[in-house]
C-alpha cells in the first residue's frame, strides 16, 4: 500500500504565492486569480506560518522574495507548470491530432497563416489551434504545443523550451505597394525618401524590432526625421497600411516573401541590413512530443540541422 505524501503545504496556497512571486506584486496577483489583495495575503502569510519562515520581505515600496522564498518560487514553479502540462495531456483527445500553435501576431498574421494551407493539404487530420501573444515569456508552457517568434541571441530566452532557428540571416527591407511608387513616384536614395515619402512607424516595439533611424545607421546614411509619417503600435495595422499604399515600411525579406513574390509588396530600395533576430522554433522541454507535433515538425523542418537561437 502506497503512503501519504507528507508534509504537504497548504496546496491552495501555493498558486496565489506563485502569482505574487512571479509578478513581485499581491495586488497584481490578486488581479490575476480574481481574489482580493488582502486573500492573498492571507493565503501567502498561512504558507509562510506552515513553512516556519518568511517568504517575502514587505516594506512601504512593495515586496521583495527573501532567499528562502525565491528557492521555494522555483520549485513550486516548476511544479505548477508539470501539473498543468500533465493536465492539458490528459484532456487532449484520443489520437493528439490537436495542435496549439503560439506565435507574435505580426508572425502569425504575415507569415504562419501564409503556409499553413500547405500542411492542411497533406495532413487534414490535424486540427490546429493558434494563440498569439506579443512576448514568448509571458506563455505558460502548458498553453501551447509548438511556438514561433523571432529571438535575438544573447537576449534572455524563454524559460524551459528547446530553441531551433527556422531561417538563418534575415535582411531588414523598406517595402511598399506599387500603386504608392506610382502615386508618389519612386524612390532614388535614402535621403530623398526622407523628404518626399511617407514612413510607416512602429511605436511600443519590442527589442528585437529595428526602427528607421536604426536601418539608417546601419546604411551609414545620416537620419533625420521623415517629413511625413503614419504611426501605429501594431505591426499587423501598419503592414496593412503599407499593403493599401500609404507609405513605406521596415519588414522581414524571408516573412514577406510571399508577398514580394506575387507583387503586392515591393522593395522601395535595394537597400537592406541584417536582423537582430532570427525566426525560431519553441519545443517545450520534457514534455512528449504528440502526433501532430512530429508531423508539424517534420513539415516545417525537413532537414533541420539549425543551431539554437
Amino acid at each position: 500500500m502506497f503512503q501519504r505524501i507528507k508534509p504537504l503545504p497548504p496546496l491552495n496556497c501555493l498558486q496565489a504565492f506563485e502569482a505574487a512571486a512571479r509578478s513581485q506584486s499581491f495586488t497584481q496577483a490578486a488581479t490575476e486569480l480574481s481574489l482580493t489583495q488582502s486573500a492573498i495575503s492571507r493565503q501567502i502569510k498561512r504558507l509562510e506560518e506552515c513553512l516556519g519562515r518568511p517568504l517575502f520581505h514587505r516594506d512601504a515600496q512593495g515586496v521583495l522574495l527573501t532567499p528562502a522564498g525565491e528557492r521555494y518560487f522555483q520549485l513550486v514553479q516548476r511544479l505548477l507548470r508539470e501539473l498543468a502540462s500533465g493536465t492539458a495531456a490528459l484532456t487532449r483527445r484520443q489520437g493528439s491530432l490537436q495542435l496549439t500553435l503560439a506565435s507574435s501576431p505580426t508572425v502569425a498574421s504575415m507569415w504562419l497563416t501564409r503556409k499553413l494551407p500547405e500542411l492542411q493539404r497533406l495532413h487534414p487530420q490535424i486540427e490546429i489551434r493558434i494563440l498569439t501573444m506579443a512576448d514568448p515569456r509571458q506563455l505558460d508552457l502548458s498553453e501551447y504545443d509548438l511556438a514561433l517568434y523571432y529571438l535575438v541571441p544573447g537576449e534572455k530566452e524563454p524559460p524551459g523550451v528547446q530553441i531551433t532557428r527556422i531561417m538563418e540571416q534575415e535582411e531588414v527591407i523598406a517595402v511598399c505597394n506599387a500603386g504608392y511608387l506610382q502615386q508618389a513616384g519612386p524612390v532614388t536614395s535614402p535621403q530623398q525618401m526622407l523628404r518626399e515619402h511617407t514612413l510607416l512607424e512602429l511605436e511600443d516595439y519590442f527589442h528585437d524590432w529595428l526602427t528607421w533611424e536604426d536601418w539608417f545607421d546601419a546604411l551609414e546614411e545620416p537620419y533625420q526625421s521623415p517629413t511625413r509619417t503614419l504611426k501605429t503600435n501594431s505591426y499587423q495595422l501598419l503592414m496593412q497600411a503599407a499593403l493599401a499604399g500609404q507609405g513605406i515600411a521596415l519588414g522581414w525579406a524571408r516573412l514577406l516573401q510571399p508577398y514580394l513574390q506575387e507583387g503586392t509588396l515591393v522593395q522601395a530600395l535595394p537597400r537592406s541590413m541584417p536582423s537582430k533576430g532570427y525566426l525560431c522554433l519553441l519545443e517545450p522541454s520534457h514534455r512528449h512530443a504528440s502526433v501532430a507535433t512530429r508531423l508539424f515538425t517534420q513539415w516545417l523542418l525537413p532537414k533541420a540541422t539549425s543551431p539554437t537561437c
